[in-house]
């Protein structure tokens, strides 16, 4: 299995594609919908709460609101449906099997497996996309995941969130950076460095502190793991600048969007 997703502009947006999805003959029971929710008082004033936590990803409050809830023009997400309390993001709402899980409220989605065991049961869960759906919902925008059985099912999901007016991954991840860049290069410049020159390995850097396994964790605590997917690079100076950067960014976030 493997995952397609699309960022819409907003959430009414995104469940029409979700219904286009459906319309293409995907089930719902592959369709994820993550969308801005309601502010943190409604929810914790009228949805029962639990407190808990993922390695990395700092502590999340879920509630279940329900399962295989109506969201919208009929369409029926089959799984569950939870508010949360996402540390550096803030409410969201996440429908589908893997929205809470991947947001980090493990057992607190009703129906599905507790804790890590959800995880284990999907296949390809994007967590090295996690910080491009989370900057998008901090932006009022709204993400749909499809978890397709195989190529041919990814390829007829691609075609209808591009149809649909979803902007991809791929092009949200370079206007994030763009959106960082110009005050990382004067960060790095500070610190002596070339960034014209070594911006590809800074940039891998910065986005590997972003992945949930090592949030919250220091280089040296996690070099083994990115040993493991960096090769060499993550030996570089540039590298090692870059994902301390990174490290900053994410703790800037949580304490601006905490509560």
């Amino acid at each position: 299995m493997s995952t397609v997703a699309g960022i819409f502009q907003s959430r009414a947006d995104a469940e029409r594609a979700a219904n286009n999805l459906r319309s293409a003959g995907i089930t719902d029971e592959r369709i994820n919908l993550l969308t801005p929710g309601t502010s943190a008082e409604e929810v914790e004033e009228t949805v029962p709460t639990t407190e808990t936590e993922q390695p990395g990803m700092g502590s999340a409050m879920g509630g279940a609101v329900g399962g295989a809830l109506g969201v919208a023009g009929g369409m029926h997400i089959g799984a569950t449906v939870a508010s949360l309390l996402v540390p550096g993001v803030g409410p969201v709402l996440a429908a589908g099997v893997i929205g809470a899980a991947l947001l980090g409220a493990g057992g607190a989605a009703a129906g599905a497996a507790a804790g890590g065991a959800l995880e284990d049961s999907v296949e390809g869960m994007p967590h090295d996309e996690l910080y491009i759906y989370e900057d998008a919902l901090r932006q009022g925008r709204s993400v749909i995941i499809v978890i397709a059985d195989d190529d041919a099912q990814a390829e007829t999901a691609r075609g209808v969130l591009k149809q649909a007016g979803a902007e991809s991954v791929d092009a949200a991840r370079e206007n994030w950076w763009v959106g960082l860049r110009d005050a990382e290069e004067a960060e790095y410049t500070a610190q002596g460095g070339d960034f014209k020159k070594d911006e590809q390995v800074y940039r891998r850097g910065f986005e590997a502190a972003q992945h949930p396994r090592v949030r919250d964790k220091g280089y040296d605590e996690v070099k083994g793991y990115l040993l493991e997917c960096y090769g060499d690079d993550c030996e570089l100076t540039a590298f090692r600048s870059g994902y301390e950067r990174g490290q900053s960014y994410q703790r800037n976030l949580k304490e601006k969007y905490k509560g």
